[in-house]
């Protein structure tokens, strides 16, 4: 029997600010300024592991994709128009209609679901890639919610998943100066006691199946206003990248 991770506080929270998804100056800015880093990221993991050419006009057409905790589609989007079939997946019914509403209006085919990791897993279905991104810190059960992900995945694929790391500068940057300071985004959106160091989060992936291959940090740059990814910064913000075992 699947364990529910889901968290019923943390999905009331992200139901209230549905409707400012796509509004880059609304209560998501900190995602939208983060974007780009992300899709730095997962594109080239995702070609990488699949021996796909970026510089081509689909290069991800014939892989199906997963975004799990989608949002209104600030990922699905992007990986549609690299030609991926892809699915939305979000435990907050009223994220679904805002990213389905918007898919039409860019023309795009997304199959956006209300649904949960666990649900999905135990109806049989398989991606290619599971993109897993700032969602393991609002779950009730990591280690469970990982092994669900993990069941997602077909033998060999691959998992980006990104959290914030726990530490003094995560508390200053993601409570302190996005909710109180600047309030992109509203308090106790983030409970920083549910953060997940890097070393902890491989060990439940490995846990859970799936083979850790990288990791790095997205560093925001206040001067040039913008982030980046570091080799060496896991202090705050993190992605990684892991793979399905065989024998799983």
């Amino acid at each position: 029997m699947a364990v529910d991770t889901v968290d019923p506080a943390e999905v009331a929270k992200f139901e209230a600010m549905a409707a400012e998804w796509w509004d880059p100056n609304g209560k998501f800015k900190p995602l939208h300024m983060l974007n780009p880093c992300r899709l730095d990221y997962i594109c080239a993991q995702v070609a990488a592991e699949f021996g796909r050419d970026l510089a081509g006009p689909a290069p991800f057409e014939g892989l199906r994709i997963l975004d799990i905790g989608c949002g209104g589609g600030l990922l699905s989007e992007p990986m549609a128009r690299l030609g991926a079939e892809v699915t939305g997946a979000d435990a907050a019914a009223r994220n679904i209609p805002v990213a389905q509403a918007h898919a039409r209006q860019s023309g795009l085919a997304i199959d956006y679901r209300h649904t949960t990791a666990e649900d999905l897993a135990a109806a049989g279905e398989r991606f290619d890639v599971v993109l897993n991104m700032e969602v393991v810190e609002h779950v009730a059960d990591p280690q469970a919610y990982l092994v669900a992900c993990q069941e997602l995945l077909k033998p060999g694929g691959l998992m980006v998943c990104s959290t914030l790391n726990r530490t003094a500068k995560s508390f200053a940057m993601a409570i302190l100066g996005a909710e109180w300071v600047m309030r992109w985004l509203p308090k106790g959106t983030h409970d920083w006691a549910k953060f997940i160091t890097p070393d902890e989060l491989y060990a439940l992936i490995g846990k859970a199946g799936l083979r850790p291959v990288d990791r790095k940090g997205m560093v925001f740059n206040p001067v040039a206003w913008r982030w980046s990814l570091s080799e060496r910064d896991l202090s705050c913000n993190y992605v990684t990248a892991s793979v399905k075992r065989p024998e799983f």
